[in-house]
């Protein structure tokens, strides 16, 4: 069912980064969560009623709040669909953060208001009387609850959406939060234990603690995170595919929500090969990233030497210095300037976020290094990129 729903509704021919795939996912969520959560509504609301199980009809009004937050998330993705304007060059897709956020937050609230009603029970024990209408309700409701989460979780995972995970989140708690009613009624009528409270209270548990998650997901791109490994590694092999790109360092990605990913890096690339040509290579990266990736990113020209036997070695030498310090240490926009009585040696370090406060020893072992195999007086001037997201 899942997958013949994606076919029908998702845009042809386009990939998941594409807004209008990530928008007709958003909003293919949000009409399903709406018409099965008022479905399960209305057929535990008359069976809970007719059959006087309170129970029953507190989750028919759960599935009733279910419902309004697959409206949330059909007016997220609505609204993260606006153009760019005046106000927002960048466009509005961060919309469909926001919408995530709000579900998190309400399965956080369920978590609560479970946890208050559990401890009331642990405190003043009542009976759970499990009549069939009850049985099939429930159970009719944990296999609708099973399939959206599954349903959801596909669809999230294909566009790579933190708030149709968190929706997925959502219709998982309510399996568990229903199996754990039935259950206990079930323990309830075989020992005569009311352990109903007990459970509950363990579910609330894992509800907060995947609400806790959720909210995590979906604040950290808000806040500015950096980018996924998984992108690192496709800007690299973009710019590994270009044998004249000989380095490259300093990335940074402004997520401004999904589809609208601004990007920005160095390349270094022999300073003897035409400028024009840097320039129109360039030129084709750019629009390779956006039409592979999705990112809009801005490639900074830097050239440098090559072929001089002097500055290619002195390179090599504290390049391999580096990686004998930390791995991790690699530097970039090598350039050596000599004077009549010194060399100095200008280039810059990306340094991890961990590494910060090691400057000293860095270029220490660097200088140390320099005066083991080489002849002369060289000075080194030294910037450090500190928490950079990759190198090259």
């Amino acid at each position: 069912m899942t997958k013949l729903l994606m076919k029908i509704c998702l845009p042809k021919g386009r990939p998941a980064t594409d807004p209008k795939t990530r928008s007709a996912a958003g909003k293919l969520s949000g009409v399903v969560g709406i018409g099965c959560n008022v479905l399960l509504f209305g057929l535990k609301f008359l069976i809970g009623t007719l059959s006087g199980a309170v129970s029953v009809v507190a989750d028919a009004m759960n599935n009733l709040t279910d419902a309004g937050s697959a409206v949330v998330t059909l007016v997220g993705f609505r609204l993260a669909e606006k153009p760019a304007d005046e106000d927002h060059p960048y466009g509005h897709a961060r919309f469909e953060y926001l919408s995530g956020l709000a579900v998190a937050v309400m399965i956080i609230l369920i978590g609560f208001e479970l946890a208050k009603t559990s401890v009331g029970k642990i405190i003043d024990p009542q009976g759970v009387n499990l009549s069939v209408p009850m049985f099939l309700a429930l159970g009719g409701s944990v296999l609708v609850k099973l399939w959206l989460s599954l349903f959801n979780t596909r669809l999230g995972k294909h566009i790579d959406s933190a708030a149709l995970l968190a929706t997925a989140a959502d219709s998982r708690n309510d399996c568990i939060s229903t199996v754990a009613v039935i259950l206990a009624a079930l323990a309830q009528r075989l020992t005569n234990w009311h352990l109903d409270g007990f459970v509950g209270l363990g579910v609330a548990g894992f509800i907060l603690w995947s609400g806790a998650k959720a909210v995590k997901e979906t604040i950290s791109p808000l806040l500015g995170e950096s980018a996924s490994p998984e992108l690192q590694r496709d800007i690299i092999r973009l710019l590994k595919d270009e044998p004249a790109v000989l380095g490259y360092h300093d990335l940074m990605v402004h997520d401004y929500g999904p589809g609208q990913r601004f990007g920005s890096l160095h390349v270094e690339m022999d300073q003897a090969r035409d400028a024009l040509w840097c320039h129109e290579l360039i030129d084709n990266l750019e629009r390779k990233s956006l039409q592979e990736l999705g990112v809009h990113l801005v490639i900074h020209y830097d050239p440098v030497a090559v072929g001089d036997p002097e500055t290619d070695s002195l390179r090599q030498l504290l390049a391999d210095t580096l990686k004998n310090t930390d791995p991790r240490l690699t530097l970039h926009d090598f350039r050596m300037v000599k004077g009549s009585g010194h060399t100095n040696l200008i280039f810059d370090i990306a340094l991890p976020h961990d590494l910060a406060g090691r400057e000293k020893e860095i270029r220490r072992a660097l200088e140390n290094a320099l005066a083991e195999n080489r002849q002369g007086t060289y000075y080194l001037v030294i910037t450090f990129d500190r928490g950079v997201a990759f190198e090259g």
